[in-house]
């Protein structure tokens, strides 16, 4: 006769081998495609204060996705499709028209589950109506550039969807110094976004800057690698300032890329927490542009083959270790983040400031910009302002978690969530909605665009309880 512990013991030993052959069942399938979303020309471009309106293009703006499904057997497990747009923000009612447009056409795809992120390509085209003042013919107009896109979206999402295949997964890490702090700082404390750092009361960077790339590699059942996602935290806004349609240094990273590797190759580009930071230089400028005409390289060049070396270094981890059965958990909850509160002493200022751009056409984005801070003053005053409520995606990937966040959010709180974090690397995928800045506390002491009232929807504060609600969900995924 067995004694009853252990007849206990061996029942708890076989649940355990049950679990675990259980979880080794479930097969990573994978899913990616990309599509063109360049609109006609003329187009209007957005992402800078004053009106563009681009007739060339430079390289094309494009939507990557990529389709995750877990399976034991026939039955689906779990499921998340990504799309990464070269676009300035997730805006204008894209999401929700994408979602629209796929509504009965996948069955067992859930349209929650279907994240979108932007790139911050400053030169893609506009996407909401009165943003700039326009010619109402002979160009394309927002809201027509916004159906067009999310009916590429949407016809690209199916595809990969319906070409979803067994695959496996490897995670890596690398190293490009893309991004640098564009904050400067002065003696007395106040800080300025792109400010001179050979002025005599420079006395620094305002902030960290983080060089890392979180990347994931997938391949398909014949070990062709048919996807891959990148996380920099920087922005894709090295050519900011143009007057053409233009990708930004995704494009040529993803050329690089598909040379060696495969026209079968999707690319996805994710910006990681970087509110702060600018691919291009704040000091040190004429030895920069030196050694890249000594290279016989442009910055978008030099950009790309530093991202790309980063990426190699990441895949040369990623490729020894392939997951098919890697563990996949996906959460979609809706979080409410407090507002900046506007002070009176800003209202005043805005109030007066603004009556300067009333009757200038060419100001219509400084004036819409500053009344909408006005507008949420007067919602506060009446007591009917309500929190920023906020789409969270949190993800497990065997070892990884990806979480995601609709803001321009600066790396301080990027660096939290990758530190307090329990997986072994963190993608954090910022701008997956219609952005405006979270600053840290050290930010809004030194003032500035960015970190003032007219940028700032949800503050500090805000940006601390969206970490918190980031870490608890990844922390849940992870328990054992």
């Amino acid at each position: 006769m067995y004694s009853r512990p252990l007849v206990r013991f061996a029942c708890l030993t076989m649940l355990c081998l049950f679990a675990a052959s259980t979880a080794d069942a479930a097969q990573l399938y994978v899913g990616a495609t990309s599509t063109d979303i360049t609109p006609r020309l003329p187009v209007s471009l957005t992402g800078q204060m004053r009106t563009r309106i681009a007739k060339t293009v430079e390289s094309p703006v494009t939507a990557n996705v990529l389709v995750l499904e877990s399976r034991d057997g026939d039955k689906s497990l779990e499921h998340v499709v990504f799309v990464s747009c070269d676009l300035v923000c997730i805006r204008g009612g894209i999401h929700e028209k994408v979602r629209e447009k796929l509504k009965d056409q996948l069955p067992g795809l859930s349209l929650q589950k279907v994240i979108m992120n932007a790139t911050h390509t400053h030169t893609a085209p506009t996407m909401i109506e009165g943003r700039y003042t326009l010619p109402k013919t002979g160009v394309t107009q927002p809201a027509e550039f916004v159906e067009f896109a999310a009916q590429k979206i949407a016809d690209a999402i199916q595809k990969a969807w319906n070409e979803r295949q067994p695959g496996q997964v490897g995670w890596g890490l690398g190293h490009a110094v893309i991004a640098q702090n564009r904050r400067a700082l002065y003696e007395g404390g106040w800080a300025k976004m792109y400010g001179s750092t050979s002025a005599k009361d420079f006395r620094g960077i305002e902030g960290y800057e983080d060089h890392t790339m979180e990347v994931l590699c997938f391949w398909n059942d014949k070990d062709e690698l048919i996807a891959t996602a990148v996380n920099i935290a920087c922005p894709a806004q090295a050519v900011e300032g143009r007057s053409t349609v233009n990708a930004d240094f995704w494009h040529p990273v993803r050329e690089a890329l598909k040379k060696k590797y495969g026209d079968q190759l999707t690319v996805l580009g994710w910006a990681g927490a970087a509110g702060d930071q600018v691919p291009r230089p704040m000091y040190r400028k004429a030895a920069e542009a030196r050694m890249m005409q000594l290279r016989n390289l442009t910055l978008l060049e030099e950009l790309s083959r530093r991202i790309v070396a980063g990426w190699e270094e990441a895949y040369a981890g990623a490729v020894q270790e392939k997951h098919a059965d890697a563990l996949l958990k996906h959460e979609v909850r809706t979080i409410e983040l407090p507002l900046q509160t506007v002070s009176e002493a800003d209202h005043e200022r805005i109030t007066k400031e603004i009556k300067a751009y009333a009757d200038d056409p060419s100001k219509v984005w400084i004036k819409n910009w500053k009344q909408r801070v006005l507008d949420r003053y007067d919602e506060q005053q009446a007591g009917t302002s309500r929190p920023y409520s906020m789409e969270l995606h949190t993800l497990r990937l065997g070892d990884i978690a990806i979480a995601t966040n609709d803001f321009e959010l600066f790396t301080d709180f990027g660096t939290q969530m990758k530190s307090r974090s329990p997986a072994l690397q963190t993608f954090v995928i910022q701008l997956c909605g219609p952005g405006s800045y979270v600053p840290n506390e050290r930010a809004v002491r030194g003032g500035s665009y960015s970190a003032i009232i007219e940028s700032n929807l949800v503050g500090p504060a805000g940006g601390q309880v969206l970490t918190e609600e980031t870490l608890k969900s990844i922390n849940a995924q992870f328990k054992k």
